[in-house]
């Protein structure tokens, strides 16, 4: 198997890239794309629970100030809001240009489409709430789906179609098409 690059120019796919052709790359022909996923997929996890808190943080100094100018009548709406912003966070940064939320571009990693394409966002937002109901059931237990596949996808992974990958690794492999 080989890793193909195409430019935007050439893609007729609403200017998304292709990372590869065909199904995601073996962990074995290229384990630098799966080095070390688990963990850094922690690590970016919780970088991104802090961004979430400090702007939930943020939300709810503003909104507290529109609930008690409209004696509670908001509170509802600052509830749905607080629940759905996870949510619109996850989904716009990972079908976004991107495709890796903050905490993952700190960690160097991103998102993919199992055929090599960046997910839109109907496929992030599926990732996301897979996810968060997976988490709300089985807490941590989401990894361990994780151990036993060579690349390190979780449930929520599996079922939206997606591959989480190093991306510095990626970029070496699309721009160097003599690899095999």
């Amino acid at each position: 198997m080989r890793a193909v690059s195409v430019s935007k120019a050439d893609d007729n796919q609403n200017d998304r890239a292709r990372a590869w052709s065909g199904e995601a790359p073996d962990a074995l022909i290229w384990p630098a794309l799966y080095e070390g996923i688990r963990v850094k997929r922690m690590v970016a996890y919780a970088i991104d629970l802090i961004i979430i808190a400090v702007l939930l943080t943020v939300m709810w100094m503003v909104g507290i100030f529109f609930v008690a100018i409209s004696f509670g009548l908001l509170a509802p709406v600052l509830a749905l809001a607080t629940a759905l912003f996870p949510i619109a966070y996850h989904t716009s940064l990972i079908g976004g240009p991107a495709s890796a939320t903050v905490g993952m571009r700190v960690m160097d990693l991103r998102v993919v489409a199992w055929n090599g394409n960046r997910p839109g966002y109907a496929q992030a937002a599926l990732q996301t709430v897979l996810f968060y109901v997976s988490v709300t059931i089985a807490t941590f237990l989401v990894l361990t789906v994780s151990l036993f596949n060579p690349r390190g996808r979780c449930l929520h992974d599996l079922l939206a179609g997606t591959v989480t990958i190093n991306d510095l690794h990626l970029r070496a492999v699309e721009n160097n098409p003599e690899l095999p």
